[in-house]
C-alpha cells in the first residue's frame, strides 16, 4: 500500500529577514524587510519601497507567520490600509538585530566617533592630534557608551566636552578669511581680540580689508553673524588646523605655555619607556646564524613574531604583552610596540594631568 507525502503548498518561507517592530495601543505589529535595507531607507539612500519590504503585509509575529487582525489595525492606526501602516512601522518601528550584528554596529560607530574626535582635537601642549588608539583609550576611561539613535558627529562633540574635563585636549582651531569694508575693519579686529583669535596675515586692497586668522570653532556662528552685519564675506580655509612637520623640541620654542623643564621631563619619560620596552621585548636581528634558523614563535595577542622559545617566554613578561592582554579583555585590537609606548606614556603621566588648566 503506497503512502502519499503531504507537503504544505500554501506556506511561504521568509528568508534573509530583518524584522521591524512597533508596539502601539498595547499591540505588537511587525513587518518583514530585507537586511541592510532599513537603515538605507531611513537615511534616504534607498527610495524604492519594494527593495526594502519583503511583502506589504503587517504581522503580529513574523517568525511564526501570524498576520495582524484587521480590527487591531483599525484600533491602533485608524485604518486597515496595510501599505500606509507598513510605512509608519518602517519609519517609527525598532529594527530587530542579532547580538553579534548589534555588537558589530556599536563597534563600527564607536570607531567612527573616535575618528571624528581625533580629527577635531589636538594636544594643547604640542598642537598635534592624538592617535586613534589613544582617543579610544580615553573614551573607555570616561565610560562612554554609544547611542545608536544619535549621529556620530553629535556624540563626538559630547565626547570632546567630556574629555576636556579630565585630560589635556582641546578643539583644533579653524582657519578663516574675512573680507570687510575698511570702515568696519577696526570693529572686526576688536571682536577677534575678544575671541583670542591668532592673526596670520592682513591685506588691504581698494576699499576692502581682509584678514586670515585661526580661532576656536565654538565662535564660528557668532563670527558668521558679525560678518553679515559688517557687510563682509567669510571663507573657510581649513576646518581643522594641526601643526605640520616632525615633533622636535626646537619646534616648541614659540609656545609660551610650555616650559623647557616640562619638555625635558616628557622626553626623559619617553626615553625611559623606550629602554624599558626594548629590554623586555626581543629583536630578531641579533644573534648568530644558527639562532636565525630556529623556529620563530608568534604571539597571537600582540599579532607579532617574537623569536625563539626563550624570547617567547620573555615576551610574555613584557609590558607590551600585558598591555595588549588588557585590551583583549575589552575586545580592542592589539597595539604595535610604538602605539603601546604612547599608551604607556599616557598612563605614566596621568598623575600630572591634574596640574594642567584648560
Amino acid at each position: 500500500m503506497s503512502r502519499s507525502i503531504t507537503q504544505p503548498i500554501g506556506q511561504k518561507r521568509l528568508t534573509n529577514v530583518a524584522v521591524v517592530r512597533l508596539k502601539k495601543c498595547g499591540i505588537r505589529f511587525e513587518i518583514a524587510c530585507y537586511k541592510n535595507k532599513v537603515l538605507s531607507w531611513r537615511s534616504g539612500v534607498e527610495k524604492d519601497l519594494d527593495e526594502v519590504l519583503q511583502s506589504q503585509i503587517v504581522y503580529s509575529n513574523v517568525s511564526k507567520g501570524v498576520l495582524a487582525k484587521t480590527k487591531e489595525l483599525k484600533t491602533a492606526f485608524g485604518t486597515d490600509d496595510q501599505s500606509k501602516i507598513c510605512l509608519e512601522i518602517l519609519e517609527k518601528g525598532e529594527l530587530q538585530v542579532a547580538g553579534k550584528e548589534r555588537e558589530s554596529q556599536f563597534s563600527s560607530q564607536f570607531r567612527d566617533i573616535a575618528t571624528i574626535v581625533m580629527q577635531k582635537t589636538i594636544n594643547p601642549n604640542t598642537q598635534r592630534p592624538y592617535t586613534i588608539s589613544m582617543i579610544e583609550r580615553l573614551m573607555h576611561d570616561i565610560h562612554f557608551a554609544v547611542d545608536p539613535h544619535n549621529s556620530s558627529k553629535k556624540q563626538a562633540l559630547e565626547v570632546i566636552r567630556e574629555l576636556q574635563k579630565h585630560f589635556p585636549i582641546k578643539r583644533s582651531p579653524m582657519r578663516l578669511r574675512l573680507v570687510v569694508p575698511i570702515r568696519n575693519f577696526t570693529s572686526l579686529m576688536e571682536k577677534l581680540n575678544t575671541w583670542n583669535a591668532v592673526i596670520t596675515s592682513k591685506d588691504e586692497s581698494g576699499d576692502q580689508s581682509s584678514v586670515v586668522f585661526e580661532m576656536d570653532p565654538g565662535f564660528f556662528r557668532e563670527c558668521d553673524t558679525l560678518v553679515r552685519n559688517l557687510q563682509g564675506r567669510l571663507e573657510i580655509l581649513a576646518m581643522s588646523v594641526h601643526m605640520d612637520g616632525d615633533a622636535h623640541v626646537d619646534n616648541f620654542d614659540d609656545f609660551e605655555d610650555i616650559s623647557s623643564s616640562t619638555i625635558k621631563e616628557s622626553n626623559d619619560s619617553v626615553i625611559k619607556l623606550t629602554e624599558r620596552i626594548q629590554k623586555q621585548t626581543t629583536s630578531t636581528g641579533n644573534g648568530n646564524p644558527e639562532e636565525k634558523e630556529m623556529k620563530q614563535n608568534r604571539c597571537n595577542t600582540c599579532d607579532a613574531v617574537v623569536g625563539d622559545s626563550k624570547q617567547y617566554r620573555e615576551h610574555f613578561k613584557s609590558d607590551w604583552h600585558k598591555h595588549n592582554l588588557r585590551r583583549k579583555t575589552r575586545q580592542l585590537p592589539p597595539l604595535t610596540q610604538e602605539e603601546c609606548l604612547s599608551d604607556l606614556e599616557m598612563s605614566d603621566s596621568r598623575a600630572d594631568l591634574k596640574d594642567y588648566a584648560f
